[in-house]
């Protein structure tokens, strides 16, 4: 639990004193269609059972920093992306997934 606080910290810490830079949407899709688009769907709609509906909304009332550390820690049956996307990427990806929402 205390290493779950100190990471979310280090997480939002990270993300507020790095140079702001606007997210890709269109680098976010590559992103989500080569890692997500097997369980979340194509459009967000999710193909397996507690799988979010992106184009639903579903989750995506959450901050882009507590998504952020949800794609870098897994949830669920979610793996772990940390170390494989950067938080450039990561942002890029929470982007795209915002323009999903019907």
């Amino acid at each position: 639990m205390i290493r779950s606080a100190v990471a979310l910290v280090c997480a939002v810490f990270s993300v507020l004193t790095s140079p702001a830079q606007a997210a890709n949407v269109m680098a976010g899709q590559q992103i989500y269609m080569q890692y997500c688009v097997g369980c979340h769907g194509v459009g967000g709609q999710a193909v397996l059972p507690n799988a979010p509906h992106f184009s639903r909304g579903e989750r995506l009332m959450q901050p882009d920093t507590m998504l952020m550390m949800s794609i870098r820690t897994g949830k669920q049956s979610m793996p772990s992306f940390n170390g494989i996307l950067r938080d450039q990427q990561i942002l890029d990806v929470i982007a795209y997934l915002r323009t999903l929402q019907r």
